[in-house]
């Protein structure tokens, strides 16, 4: 009985671009000649004729790239920076301690809601553009009401792949770490959380934000890509005597987060000061 010897030739690259497909052969309906089986030789052949993998296409560093980021600074502060094309991140060696969100979250808040309304009113609209712009806290607080409050983290945490973070007390004290704002950061970006209909305004509100809201990370980008760069920053002083000041900007090709605690005597632009320092080592 005649015995035919398959060989397969199996390469597995982590990480990989694209993938080679075997050739699809086609055999006639007619009977098959007669099959002898290949030598070693002939198989050694065939080995060495196999074609190689293709190299991973090489992308050119984002604006905001991984580089060593050094700060001079009390108190806590980390930062991830992630790259929107590949989903690759770098940070700081705490970047998965949390700290609370403050006014950052809001921008989930709007995607939330928004993706679970699909038609909401003029109203309705106005409302998110205050929270979203101004910073309104009684928007948010109302919008954390419509979206179930805890609930909507539960939504944030598993629609956005996070591994850190929790809900806690409030809207304002949502438990973020620094990879996980830029993981929610990616979301909003590429629509998941706003959803195909609204992802676009969420984005333009958070460009369009009060001057006095673009603190840290914008400052520190050239001209051409500030007006491109969707922002959410949050800032509080707790009555623990500490100021929580962090940033999040979403930019065409990256996403950065920064989150700071410190003594509130240092004042809030002490905390913006740190995002800015991040943010310009980075384009290094």
């Amino acid at each position: 009985m005649l015995v035919l010897l398959a060989v397969a030739v199996m390469i597995g690259v982590p990480f990989v671009w694209g993938s080679n497909l075997l050739d699809d052969h086609s055999f006639s309906a007619a009977a098959p000649a007669a099959v002898t089986e290949p030598t070693a030789p002939q198989v050694e052949a065939t080995r060495k004729a196999a074609p190689a993998a293709p190299a991973a296409p090489s992308l050119p560093p984002a604006l905001l790239h991984p580089a060593a980021v050094t700060v001079n600074a009390t108190g806590f502060w980390s930062w991830t920076v992630l790259d929107r094309r590949t989903g690759e991140m770098a940070g700081s060696p705490n970047a998965a301690t949390t700290q609370r969100t403050a006014s950052m979250i809001k921008a989930w808040l709007a995607a939330d809601y928004l993706r679970r309304t699909p038609n909401p009113s003029t109203s309705i609209l106005r409302q998110l553009t205050s929270m979203i712009r101004n910073s309104d806290n009684t928007a948010a607080s109302y919008f954390w009401t419509l979206d179930g409050r805890s609930a909507s983290i539960t939504r944030l945490v598993q629609m956005c792949g996070l591994t850190d973070s929790k809900a806690y007390i409030d809207w304002a004290s949502t438990l973020l770490s620094a990879r996980d704002a830029a993981r929610m950061g990616a979301c909003i970006g590429d629509g998941r959380a706003a959803g195909p209909k609204w992802t676009d305004w969420v984005l333009n509100e958070m460009r369009n934000v009060a001057s006095s809201q673009e603190f840290g990370i914008v400052p520190a980008l050239p001209a051409t890509e500030q007006a491109t760069t969707a922002v959410k920053n949050g800032w509080i002083a707790r009555s623990d005597g500490k100021w929580h000041v962090n940033c999040l900007a979403i930019g065409t090709e990256w996403v950065l987060s920064v989150l700071t605690v410190y003594p509130s005597s240092k004042g809030m632009g002490y905390g913006a000061e740190i995002c800015t320092s991040v943010t310009r080592q980075l384009q290094a």
